[in-house]
């Protein structure tokens, strides 16, 4: 929910709405909405939904997903991926030794990562 909570804050500092202002907007209180903006409570779907209505945004948008990727294999297979997701996906890109490494063995890359954040 990290890209969720980046989102909302976002969204509503366009909006020169305050936390406690928003809160009242979805019946929620100001705890509430800080807790949405900081990743560390996850919203209800009904309080999700009066969020993206109460910013005027659609929900797929307030919670990251901005684009469509087609799986070049099946037409079938369709994913959703975030504005953010994408600019990851490009800085990784100029680096290409490291993007083949990934796209080699995804698995094991991440494996690796983990290992070295812990």
């Amino acid at each position: 929910m990290y890209v969720f909570g980046k989102r909302l804050k976002e969204i509503r500092k366009k909006a020169h709405i305050t936390q406690q202002q928003l809160g009242d907007m979805v019946g929620v209180t100001k705890v509430s909405i800080c807790c949405y903006e900081n990743g560390t409570r996850t919203p209800t779907l009904e309080t999700l939904i009066d969020l993206a209505d109460s910013l005027n945004v659609h929900l797929n948008y307030l919670l990251g997903v901005d684009a469509l990727a087609i799986d070049e294999d099946d037409k079938n297979n369709t994913l959703n991926i975030a504005k953010d997701e994408i600019e990851l996906i490009k800085e990784l890109r100029k680096h290409i030794k490291l993007y083949e490494k990934m796209l080699d063995d995804p698995k094991r890359t991440m494996d690796y990562f983990e290992q070295r954040i812990r």
